[in-house]
């Protein structure tokens, strides 16, 4: 599979869950990070669904890069499938990343757009909305 590189945005950043060597502040142009996903596991129902981060269209996201460890590439990709995957309402992407470590590169990685597509995509929503389905989610 070769170097793998992944960016997280959300929960990775503080909970990544994976074995990784090396990782760094990173900014992924192309996209931002917004409340766009409808949770209807972590943080609301069928009933009543919460709102969770996503990566839409457009700007500029804030987040890490992880290097992950040699040999470790395809049992993280499956990890990740499994953790991000399960109402398929992420597309699985490789995007360009600048590392803001001071070294001024920028590396290939794997990270998760959202489906705009998806009955799950919440990004036509206004603030009052996201609000409202804020306070009442659960989880």
């Amino acid at each position: 599979m070769g170097e793998l590189w992944v960016f997280g945005y959300g929960s990775l950043m503080w909970r990544p869950g994976f074995a990784f060597e090396a990782s760094a502040p990173g900014l992924l142009k192309g996209s931002h990070r917004a409340l766009c996903i409808y949770s209807i596991f972590h943080r609301g129902t069928k009933e009543q669904p919460g709102l969770v981060l996503g990566l839409d269209r457009g700007g500029a996201c804030r987040g890490i890069a992880y290097k992950i460890a040699a040999g470790a590439e395809e049992a993280t990709v499956a990890y990740l499938r499994e953790r991000e995957q399960i109402t398929e309402v992420y597309l699985e992407a490789y995007r360009k990343v600048a590392l803001l470590d001071g070294s001024a590169r920028s590396v290939r990685a794997l990270t998760y757009l959202v489906d705009r597509s998806h009955r799950q995509y919440a990004g036509h929503l206004s603030l009052d909305e996201q609000l409202n389905i804020v306070r009442g989610g659960k989880g």
